[in-house]
Formats: structure tokens, C-alpha cells, sequence
């Protein structure tokens, strides 16, 4: 993974050394978020439930495009992601997972710049706000979230790809390395000390949709002007 995110920040420090003749620009967009987890509880790996998220996600990129078939990204977001579990053998409990992130993603982009082209890379997240809610048959039973909680790890490493449409439609697929829990973080309730995600493994996915990621619609508008 270090070598990895390595060489994406090499060819993107070597595409600045060509500034002058980048075409640079910047891009800002939202993204509907339908989330799953791989999930392993002490050896049983059922109860995964999809969960979408469609606020509030938000993204910013600096774009260079070095020709109209190649260019590179990075940028920033603020991303709400997590997962929904349905406890097996639990007299109906449902949990519901979701961290806000800071996310810092670098990647590439191959295909025709002003119309259809594939785009890809890594992103590293720093969680600010975690919440957990318990559902009991339907019914919500206790709920609380923690800034900076110690519930999860202090970032999380991912991967992503995906294809931008023309008119600025671009579809997402984002795995997340990292595990979601911090698994040796130890609670005291009451004097008994406990681990409540010990065993608990989990790595969120998810697929998103998005307006205007890069380039959008203005290209066409633009495009057409000149022409006609």
C-alpha cells in the first residue's frame, strides 16, 4: 500500500513540473452513497444491509489535465459513510454505523477528458464524528455519537474507481482497506470492563453516484458556442 500511494504521489508531483502547459482547473460535487460492509462477527458473516447515504457528502478536486486523454487529481471531501447490521440471533437488534470523514484523495484520469474517461486512485480518511444506533424490532432503543471517538481507527486507507459520463454523471466503486472498528478499544460501564467490537470485523464498500464531479455540462455548452 506505501508503495502504492508513493507512486501516485510521484506522477502527480512529475505533472506539475509541466505546469505551463497543464490545463488546470478546479471542481466541486456532491455524491449519493449506497454503502455495504464484508463483515466477519467472531466467525459469522451474515446481517450486512445496505444503507444509503445521500447527505452530506461533499467534494472538492484540483485538476491538471496534461492533453485531452490523461490527467491527474487531488483534492479534498466531507464524506458520510458507514454500514447497517442486523445482529444474527438477536431477538430482532439492528445496529446503524456512521463516521463523518475528512477524506485527502490523489488519483489519474485516462479517456477523453471532455467526454468519457475512467478515473481512479487512493484516498486516506481522517474520522471526526462517529454515532451508533441500536434498534430493537424496529424500534430505537438507544443512540450517541463521539468526535474523535476511539471506536475506530484514526484514518482509514481506500482505493477507488470509477467512470465519468459525459454532462458530469459519474458512477464510483470505493473499497475501504482499513476495518471500520478499532477492535481493542476497551469501555468501563458500571465497573465491568468490556470490548464491544472485539471479533467484529468489518470493511465498507460502496457504489455513488455524482453530478458535476469534474467537468461538467459547461464543456457541451461551451463546445457548442464555438461551433455553431
Amino acid at each position: 500500500m506505501k508503495r502504492f500511494l508513493y507512486l501516485i504521489i510521484a506522477i502527480f508531483c512529475l505533472s506539475t513540473l509541466s505546469f505551463a502547459q497543464t490545463d488546470f482547473y478546479t471542481t466541486t460535487g456532491g455524491e449519493m452513497i449506497f454503502s455495504f460492509a464484508t463483515v466477519d462477527n467472531n466467525g459469522n458473516q451474515n446481517g450486512n444491509i445496505m444503507r444509503w447515504s445521500p447527505v452530506f457528502n461533499f467534494q472538492f478536486y484540483g485538476n491538471y489535465d496534461v492533453n485531452k486523454n490523461i490527467g491527474f487529481m487531488f483534492g479534498g471531501a466531507v464524506r458520510n459513510i458507514g454500514f447497517i447490521y442486523d445482529e444474527p440471533n438477536s431477538n430482532g437488534t439492528k445496529k446503524k454505523f456512521r463516521n463523518y470523514d475528512i477524506g485527502i484523495p490523489v488519483g489519474v484520469k485516462v479517456g477523453k477528458m471532455d467526454k468519457l474517461f475512467f478515473f481512479g486512485g487512493y484516498e486516506i480518511e481522517f474520522p471526526l464524528n462517529y454515532k451508533e444506533k441500536t434498534f430493537i424490532n424496529e424500534i430505537k432503543e438507544d443512540k450517541f455519537n463521539v468526535w474523535f471517538s476511539k471506536r475506530v481507527p484514526s484514518y482509514y486507507h481506500t482505493v477507488f474507481a470509477g467512470v465519468q459520463f459525459p454532462y458530469g454523471f459519474s458512477l464510483k466503486f470505493k473499497y475501504y482497506l482499513s476495518e471500520f472498528f478499532n477492535q481493542s478499544y476497551t469501555e468501563v460501564n458500571d465497573g465491568i470492563t468490556s470490548q464491544p467490537y472485539k471479533g467484529l470485523k468489518a470493511n465498507v464498500f460502496y457504489f455513488s453516484i455524482s453530478t458535476s464531479l469534474f467537468r461538467g455540462h459547461e464543456v457541451y455548452v461551451k463546445e457548442y458556442k464555438r461551433v455553431y
